[in-house]
């Protein structure tokens, strides 16, 4: 996905040498996490909301620059790691350098969420299956095979989490065949996380099944 048209330079990196109160100013007008700072000309970091509040307003920002967060994407990253350095830094605002580590400009996370929102994992119609599987059991090319061997298009999917020895996978499928899948995953011995109605039903009738033969057994 093309992510270049979504620079956006409107805000002139500060210089180290600016003071402290003129960077709070900045702050106190605009709802970003930070602000990027230069030093002769060359991008050196972003300094936070919280430690600029934090800072001796009467100082630069050259005497706090141990505090400078060096996060950044290239011109050319790819629009997921992008993502991932927004999660990473926990930043609403992504400085992009050029090849040259020159500054080009920044992200905005809106902007990019945006990207994902338009990817068929979440506009298209379908269903959600969230399966857990051992962290050495699984496989992204069986779960593929298992929803594609039930006539079902699979839209994407990702692990959703990880904790001790098990990995859940969160698989976005088209609407069709959805019992059908999830009963092959527990063929497989993928533990089916997810909540699903016509499961559900099945379910509901297995357990009045067996009340029935007890009963009559009785």
């Amino acid at each position: 996905m093309e992510t270049l048209n979504y620079i956006i330079n409107d805000i002139e990196p500060f210089d180290i040498s600016s003071k402290v109160k003129d960077v709070q100013t900045v702050f106190n007008q605009l709802t970003y996490s930070h602000v990027p700072v230069e030093k002769d000309g060359h991008f050196i970091g972003s300094v936070s909301e919280n430690d600029a509040y934090c800072f001796d307003n009467s100082k630069t920002l050259n005497d706090f620059q141990y505090a400078l967060e060096p996060f950044h994407v290239l011109e050319d990253t790819n629009w997921l790691d992008i993502l991932e350095a927004f999660a990473l830094h926990n930043s609403n605002i992504m400085p992009v350098l050029g090849a040259d580590n020159n500054y080009l400009g920044y992200y905005e996370l809106g902007d990019i969420m945006s990207l994902f929102n338009n990817t068929p994992f979440l506009n298209e119609t379908g269903g959600i299956i969230v399966v857990e599987k051992g962290i050495q059991d699984y496989s992204f090319s069986e779960i593929c095979q298992i929803v594609e061997s039930n006539g079902t298009r699979i839209f994407g999917l990702f692990i959703s989490k990880i904790e001790n020895d098990s990995v859940q996978i969160t698989v976005k499928v088209g609407h069709t065949a959805m019992n059908s899948i999830v009963q092959t995953f527990r063929r497989y011995k993928y533990n089916v996380i997810s909540h699903h109605e016509e499961d559900k039903f099945l379910e509901d009738l297995k357990e009045r099944s067996e009340y029935l033969d007890k009963y009559l057994n009785i």
